[in-house]
């Protein structure tokens, strides 16, 4: 199997086929079933952003073990954007219609991170899984207890987030200046806010 080039990388992400919008009708739903299904648009767009950070900050990583590191966690993270949107479906909803934002606008800020070198991109994996776990256990709190579909995936996810965060420690994570992990927390608000209502 070759190396790509930096370039190749590039064009094969811009090949990289994203979601497309849900294709099935939308139904009428009572509050309950919107309140979920406002919630899991929010995490598919969450898990489309990590995606995509994952891929841009693998072009740049310098080290092999780094790079297997973020091709692994960007699989984990398809299959919870899998997860995601077969829930919004099931709850009568569409994923958010800003997707290709999302994937873009992250991709762009992977490979700023991947450029920085990789104990910096490491760092920015552990406090952007850290921040992912905080706001699923925000939504553990507002989905309906009833709901004990939308909590087993968001439970899972929040495993499997977890360990990225600890791998990336593991594996000499820096620890982002303060200023940083603000712009991060509201870039994330910005995605939140916009992803429930579209």
């Amino acid at each position: 199997m070759r190396n790509l080039s930096k370039l190749d990388q590039l064009l094969a992400n811009l090949n990289q086929k994203l979601p497309a919008e849900s294709s099935h009708k939308e139904r009428e739903v009572d509050a309950q079933e919107y309140d979920s299904g406002a919630l899991m648009r929010v995490n598919h767009s969450g898990e489309i952003a990590a995606q995509a950070l994952y891929h841009g900050q693998a072009v740049f990583a310098r080290n092999p073990e780094v790079k297997a590191h973020l091709k692994q966690a960007a699989a984990e993270e398809h299959a919870h954007l899998q997860w995601c949107e077969q829930r919004t479906s099931e709850l009568g909803t569409h994923v958010s219609r800003l997707g290709p934002f999302w994937y873009w606008g992250s991709y762009s800020i992977g490979l700023v991170a991947g450029m920085a070198g990789d104990h910096w991109s490491l760092g920015f994996i552990k406090e952007t899984e850290d921040q992912v776990v905080e706001h699923l256990q925000s939504h553990l709190e507002k989905l309906p207890a009833e709901d004990e579909r939308s909590r087993e995936i968001v439970n899972n996810m929040i495993k499997d987030e977890a360990r990225h965060a600890a791998d990336a420690e593991v594996a000499g994570a820096k620890e982002l200046p303060a200023l940083v992990k603000e712009a991060m927390r509201l870039s994330a608000k910005v995605m939140t806010s916009l992803s429930y209502k579209y």
